[in-house]
């Protein structure tokens, strides 16, 4: 992942493509997001660094994105992220050491600290 607002507009047609074809789905998995991310024993905020953190363990760039926008959204530190990356590599050791630093960068461009600075998305 180059950066975090490239991948989102490289996916955007594909993924409007495909919602269009399987829109049910789309919907269901929507649905399902905002229960899971609602605030409860967990804050939003909690949430959001916590599947940050599995975005980056499970390596996907394009959950990265999204949950580094969600966290930023949802008030995240550069702290919090940093400390939530601390825990992806002691859980995935060299690979951590990978991924986990390419979802501190998605969150700090969300955040304005990027090469875009564009903190309004």
């Amino acid at each position: 992942m180059e950066h975090a607002h490239e991948l989102a507009e490289e996916l955007r047609p594909k993924s409007r493509a495909l919602r269009d074809a399987i829109g049910g789905v789309y919907s269901a998995y929507a649905e399902m997001s905002r229960a899971a991310m609602t605030d409860g024993a967990l804050s939003g905020r909690i949430k959001e660094l916590v599947a940050l953190a599995i975005a980056a363990t499970r390596e996907c760039d394009g959950c990265i994105g999204a949950h580094a926008r969600g966290a930023y959204r949802a008030g995240a530190t550069a702290n919090e992220v940093a400390e939530a990356m601390g825990v992806v590599i002691m859980m995935n050791g060299g690979p951590g050491t990978v991924w986990g630093p390419r979802a501190f960068a998605a969150f700090e461009e969300y955040a304005g600290g990027g090469p875009e600075g564009r903190a309004d998305l």
